[in-house]
Parts: C-alpha cells; structure tokens; sequence
C-alpha cells in the first residue's frame, strides 16, 4: 500500500504563525524553565542565568541555517529534509535526522518527568512509582490529543503558550519584586563551580531552545511558510529569552544555590513559597503543569510528523504491527512507547543529558552539511554557519568532560546510542550518502 504524503492528510497549512510560535514556545518553556532550571544551576553555579543568555545566543546562530533552508524547501519534517538535500538518502542524512526525532521523543520523556514532579510536590512526594505512572498518563493524554488532528493541537497549544507566558512572566516579575531586586543565589558557597561546569551547563540550556525546531519539522503545514517558518523561530527564541532570563533571577533572588540544587527537579515552585507564600506556590504549580504538558503536546505533534517524512523518504523502514491508519499515525504511536519508557527507566538529569548529547551531535552534522553543500544554493553567509559549528563543538567537548568526571554511564549510553543509529541506518540503506536533492520532495 502506498502511503507516500499520508501524513499530510489534515491539510497542507492549517498551523496560523500563533500556533507556530505557540508549539515552539510550548516546548521550549516546557523544557527549558521547569525541567532544566535546578539542573542548570547545579552545573553553573550562581552564574545560571548567564548560561540561559548564552545558550540563547548560540540557538539564534544555529537558527540561521534552519531558517535559510526551510525559507528555500518548506517541508513537513523539515530537519529530515535539510539533511536529504546536503548528504542525499544514504546513512548520514538518515542517521543525523533520527537523531533528531530521538532527542525530541527524549524531550517528551523529559517534560513528562517534570510534569509529574511538580503536580507531587503539594503532597510532599519526590520519588516512587507515582512519578513514572503520572508521567506515563499525560504521555498518553497527549496522545489522544495529537490523534484529534493539528487544529486540536494548535488551538489547546495557543492557549496554553498565552496563560504560561503570561502567569510565569508575573511569577518572575512578583518574586524579584518581593525580594527587593536581591539576587540570593550569589551567597557564598562551600561549592565549587568550574568553567567546564558552566559551559556545560550552556549545554543543557540549548536543548531548552532547541524546540525551534519544532517549527521546522512542521514546515509545509505551517501557513505562508516562506514566510512564517523564519518569523515564527525567531519570535520563539525572543520571547523564551526573556522568560528565561526573568525566571532564572527571580529564582536566584528567593533560593541560594544549594537550595536550588537541592530542589532541582521542581526548583520554580520551591521559589515561590518564600517570595508569594503558600499561594504563590501552589499557582505555579498550575503553571509549572500547563507549560510543562503543552511541551510535552507539541513535542509529540512535531516528532510524529518528521518520523512520518522519514518514512516517505525512505530513510526508516515502516511496519504497521496490525495497526490501521496512516504512517503519521503509526509514528505517533512508536514516539509515544519510546517516551513512555524513557520517562519509567530514566531521571530528569539524565534524561536531559542524553537530550543534550544527541542533539548537539545532529546539529553539528547540519551545520556541516549546510556549510559544505547548500551554503552557495541558498545565499547562506559562511561565517555564521561556522560559528555555530564552532560553539556547538565547545559546549559537546565541555558535556562531555564535565559528566566523564560525574556519570560517566550516561556518556556511555549516549555514545552507544549514536553509534548504533548510524550503524543500523548504513546497514538498512547500504551507502552513507546519497543521490541529493533531486530524490527529496519539496
């Protein structure tokens, strides 16, 4: 049976650049503020909010050549299009692109954790088997929410991007307020923050911005693409610029840095208690679980899609198991086991790291790629795509360093991970490059 464009069967541009904006933000607060705050700081130091600036930046240098390729070839699944039209369908472009997809299921799996770590934290829970179950549960409500179709997603991601924004921005703006502008995370410390620690941390905080992409692998469904892809990426990296940069003061005005590390998995609801009291806290809990389930709603929207264009483009092989319906459909289900699993057997600060790892590497490979093969076709400036290679290849080394010296394991897991990818894709297409960009549908 033919699948081939299936998954595009809603409708090509039915995502408004609202919703757009609202899936990349969705993901990116998710992720970025409740989920990598406390992880951050327990690698920066008092320096944490910096490393959210920094990895800010370098989101804005790796943009330019999604930007510049998705302006040129719009495509649902945008990132496994880049790849395709720099290296061709061989073993290369397929392996970088389900790098990819894995960091997004990753992501998933991560801002289910935090979900389910904070909607526990009124009750005093920290650890057993709720925190997987919980987290498992809204993994499969986003689920049947994806299943409903894009507009579902759009509208519930628009409405919940414009409450989180909002309500954390006031949350931010109120616990500077009260502290009096004071910034407690500065207060001595018997820890010792390193260099390496802290561009590692930078790290941590380009995954929080990496959810950009999301509107890259969404491409062709977006409306005026030409136009809205760039426009919606760069509102998405502002806006969660200036969130995080609020939020990370606005902790480290309630918290000292031991207090973060200590709450590290729930460390914005531990903030509110002693800047807005009992109240405070238990309304950014609410918060803390609109942001994180929207990310988890938009991260399993874009995955679906991009796993669906790989299999059009004969990057993965496909099988049905029995299920009816469409590829997109069956894709949702397998990024929804994958999450699920990850969310049961991992914690947050691994969960993130391996997010981290996989994703820079895929990075680099576009960046590359981009620069080697498609700079010249597109009009791309060089200097730009090599400073983005560049930083990309600092914050790798500084990750890798930094958890050899701490969880060598998670090293380990990661690079097993990315090896067997590339070599399961060299043996399912028997070539590490392809014909080009003639073979890719636009």
């Amino acid at each position: 049976m033919d699948h081939k464009h299936k998954h595009n069967e809603q409708g090509k541009e039915s995502i408004s650049l609202t919703s757009a904006v609202a899936m990349g933000t969705g993901v990116m607060i998710g992720a970025g503020i409740f989920a990598l705050t406390g992880q951050v700081a327990e690698l920066a130091g008092p320096f944490f909010p910096f490393a959210f600036i920094v990895g800010a930046i370098i989101a804005g240098f790796s943009a330019y050549s999604y930007i510049k390729m998705s302006n040129a070839w719009p495509s649902s699944g945008g990132v496994a299009m880049i790849l395709q039209k720099s290296y061709g369908t061989g073993a290369i472009a397929a392996g970088a692109a389900l790098l990819m997809a894995l960091s997004m299921v990753i992501a998933e799996s991560l801002v289910a954790r935090t979900f389910a770590s904070y909607v526990l934290r009124p009750f005093d829970i920290t650890g057993g088997l709720l925190v997987p179950i919980i987290s498992v549960g809204v993994i499969l409500f986003a689920f049947a929410v994806n299943m409903a179709g894009n507009r579902s997603v759009g509208f519930l991601s628009s409405i919940m991007a414009v409450i989180k924004i909002g309500g954390i921005s006031l949350f931010a703006i109120a616990a500077l307020w009260s502290s009096g502008f004071q910034f407690s995370a500065n207060i001595d410390t018997t820890s010792t923050f390193s260099l390496t620690g802290f561009i590692a941390s930078v790290a941590l905080t380009i995954l929080a911005f990496k959810g950009f992409t999301t509107i890259t692998n969404s491409g062709s469904e977006i409306t005026n693409p030409h136009r809205n892809i760039g426009l919606a990426i760069m509102i998405s990296i502002a806006l969660c610029a200036v969130v995080y940069v609020l939020v990370t003061f606005a902790v480290g005005s309630s918290l000292s840095i031991e207090e973060i590390i200590s709450a590290k998995d729930y460390s914005l609801a531990e903030a509110a208690e002693p800047a807005l009291g009992r109240t405070g806290f238990y309304l950014t809990i609410v918060l803390a679980a609109v942001a994180t389930l929207s990310g988890v709603l938009a991260s399993v929207f874009a995955v679906s899609r991009m796993l669906a264009m790989m299999t059009d483009m004969k990057m993965i092989p496909h099988s049905h198991f029995g299920m009816s319906g469409s590829i997109q459909k069956h894709t949702l289900v397998y990024a929804v086991v994958i999450a699920s699993l990850l969310a049961v057997f991992f914690d947050i600060g691994r969960i993130a790291s391996l997010g981290a790892f996989l994703y820079i590497v895929m990075d680099m490979i576009i960046q590359w790629g981009v620069y080697r093969y498609m700079r010249k076709e597109i009009s791309a400036s060089s200097p730009l795509i090599l400073m983005a290679l560049t930083f990309d290849a600092i914050v790798l080394t500084a990750l890798t360093m930094y958890k050899i010296n701490t969880d060598p394991l998670i090293v380990v897991y990661s690079a097993v991970a990315i090896v067997s990818i590339f070599s399961y894709e060299r043996f399912y297409l028997s070539k590490w490059y392809g014909k080009g960009s003639t073979e890719t549908s636009e």
